[in-house]
């Protein structure tokens, strides 16, 4: 398995600058209780038009990506879907790599990229001021071939009318050490009850965002509180979220943010459970280490990340092609299996070079992406429909996890 390159994704800062509407949509709870529910607006986003047709190839592309999303040959000789596209298009690819969605956010307002790779608490930002334009998918061919159940949802399209094209997706699974931890956990409660057996050993996400991971604790575990979306908290429920993590916070021995160090952790033993990538499970069993994972009772957060275009791209020919290309069998299997997540094409999972790589990242199961709360960033209208209460904000949550950490 290809290994990324020390990818950190550190899901903090500024909620909606310069923005005049609210940047969320109403999301997660669909009629299973899933969290992959589909798109349907809150707000009403910039009227911006979708491209309509094709013109020539403008001779140059200029890529906003994840670290691993657009890889040239430089980084690893063996590993390069960008060169075939340049070759194929004749459009000329510059990538410029980000490292948290904040900096994808605020790069994305300077106009000097025509696509970028966006996460869930990015992506209804940059449809919100107007930064990215609807996607007109019957011009992007291979788009047909994604899996249904990542088309449309409330990260990647507002009433119906989609904004991009889904790349690649995962859980925030529960990993643990086989030879440590016994029985095998199927709850988040070996990292949040406060009698745990494993306290002083347990490794958690070191973002504001993990404190949606506490939500959706507390919606099992304390119906009393109503949670319905662990993105969309009153203050109450904010409250007991914090509170819980603070409970925690004597209990864990490492915040990770580089899956990498967080492998290590459990490799040496200075962790035997806590939240992780299964990336970072494969790797670190791949390495030896007694090391598995689980999707736990309770569901779990993740990502599902998506190609989207500028609304002030000059070059939407090239743009189009890109988002043709990077979902096609051959490029989406490379990106899958050297980032670590499932593919969106299902015709990618016969070109992987490991001939298990799908069914160890569970691509095509919906049922298992329909218990995944895909990250979504907080909102003062709460996302989850509700309009008698404001819901708490990025930057409240930002100011709390400093609270937490201490």
């Amino acid at each position: 398995m290809r290994k990324r390159k020390s990818v950190i994704l550190l899901f903090a800062g500024l909620l909606c600058a310069g923005t005049t509407v609210a940047c969320g949509t109403s999301g997660g709870d669909s009629a299973s209780g899933s969290g992959s529910g589909s798109g349907g607006g809150t707000f009403t986003p910039p009227d911006l038009p979708a491209l309509q047709k094709l013109g020539e190839p403008e001779g140059q592309l200029n890529i906003l990506a994840w670290p691993g999303y657009a890889e040239d040959g430089s980084n690893d000789p063996n590993v390069d879907w960008v060169t075939p596209f340049e070759k194929e298009t004749g459009c000329q690819v510059n990538v410029k790599p980000f490292g948290t969605s904040d900096e994808a956010v605020n790069l994305m307002k300077t106009g000097q990229y025509d696509v970028v790779s966006a996460s869930g608490d990015a992506s209804l930002r940059l449809i919100a001021a107007g930064d990215v334009e609807p996607v007109n998918t019957d011009l992007i061919p291979n788009y047909a071939d994604v899996y249904d159940f990542l088309k449309n949802k409330s990260w990647n399209s507002v009433d119906g009318t989609s904004y991009g094209v889904p790349h690649g997706w995962g859980a925030n699974v529960l990993a643990y050490r086989t030879d440590k931890v016994k029985p095998a956990p199927d709850s988040w409660s070996a990292v949040f009850d406060e009698d745990s057996p494993y306290k002083g050993k347990i490794t958690a996400y070191d973002s504001p965002i993990y404190i949606a991971d506490a939500a959706l604790y507390l919606m099992k575990h304390q119906p009393d509180l109503g949670i319905k979306n662990p993105y969309a908290l009153d203050d109450k429920q904010f409250k007991a979220a914090v509170d819980l993590l603070k409970k925690q916070r004597p209990m864990v021995s490492e915040y990770w943010s580089d899956y990498l160090k967080e492998s290590q952790a459990f490799k040496n033993g200075d962790a035997v459970v806590g939240t992780a990538w299964q990336v970072t499970v494969n790797l670190t069993a791949g390495e030896g280490a007694p090391v598995s994972s689980v999707l736990p009772s309770e569901g779990a957060t993740g990502w599902s990340d998506t190609w989207m275009v500028s609304a002030k791209s000059e070059r939407k020919t090239c743009a189009y092609k890109w988002l043709n290309h990077i979902v096609s069998p051959e490029a989406n299997a490379a990106v899958a299996e050297y980032f670590g997540e499932a593919p969106a094409n299902p015709k990618a999972c016969e070109l992987t070079s490991d001939a298990k790589h799908c069914d160890n990242y569970h691509a095509g199961d919906a049922e298992y992406a329909s218990r995944i709360w895909y990250w979504t960033t907080p909102i003062e209208q709460c996302v989850d429909g509700r309009t008698d209460v404001k819901c708490t904000d990025y930057g409240q949550w930002t100011r709390a996890w400093t609270e937490i950490k201490g």
